[in-house]
């Protein structure tokens, strides 16, 4: 899964990404609107983090005209603390959810995780398919009860596929939700992913559509 944080802050963008690489997420980051657009327009995310207080374009600017354009993806506003306006002006111009500044972080993630369950029509947080089970909160995926220790790579690839199941993901799709925006994608490498999931998971776990790219029943 793959999330654009758009923070002017340095220190505070920092830690955003820290916290949610290691959360198993794939990051980009934009410390102010023009750049924030352009990602957006360009890239597949799953949800984006946006903070209101930008330089050149506010972020209810960019929430508006994303919001205009079509574009779905949840949104989670950062605003200032007690500045309830602006918690009111940001669900009104489409944003999904908020968090006051100062937060834990601890607080954002939870509320990111239950996001991505909405948008996938995920009821309970744990995602499950057959004896595979994967824990979003402490990015962890058992088979039969038994922990199965997977790379950052290997669990975004899996995780994507879980979020996505009973529908087909193409190579193309899995390449623009796993990798952050800044690394170099190579195709090939889906290929060797999915064949070590099929080895620590089991080889009809995943199942390839010929021609279209792949599927979690």
């Amino acid at each position: 899964m793959k999330i654009l944080v758009v923070e002017d802050e340095t220190s505070l963008a920092q830690q955003l990404r820290a916290a949610l690489t290691e959360a198993g997420y794939a990051v980009d980051s934009a410390v102010e609107g023009e750049r924030a657009d352009f990602l957006a327009q360009t890239e597949q995310y799953d949800l984006v983090v946006l903070d209101l207080g930008l330089p050149k374009i506010d972020g209810l600017t960019l929430l508006r005209k994303w919001r205009e354009a079509g574009l779905v993806t949840p949104v989670l506003i950062l605003t200032a603390r007690g500045s309830w306006h602006e918690k009111v002006q940001g669900i009104d111009s489409g944003a999904d959810d908020y968090v006051s500044k100062p937060f834990r972080m601890e607080e954002v993630l939870a509320r990111l995780r239950a996001l991505l369950r909405r948008a996938g029509g995920q009821l309970t947080p744990e995602l499950r398919a057959g004896k595979v089970t994967l824990d979003p909160r402490q990015a962890r995926v058992t088979l039969d009860g038994a922990l199965v220790r997977l790379t950052s790579h290997e669990f975004r690839v899996l995780s994507y596929l879980m979020h996505q199941r009973g529908r087909v993901v193409s190579q193309m799709e899995l390449i623009e939700h796993i990798y952050a925006q800044d690394f170099d994608r190579d195709s090939n490498t889906i290929e060797v992913f999915i064949a070590r999931l099929r080895r620590k998971l089991g080889n009809s776990f995943i199942e390839t559509v010929r021609g279209l790219g792949y599927r979690i029943e």
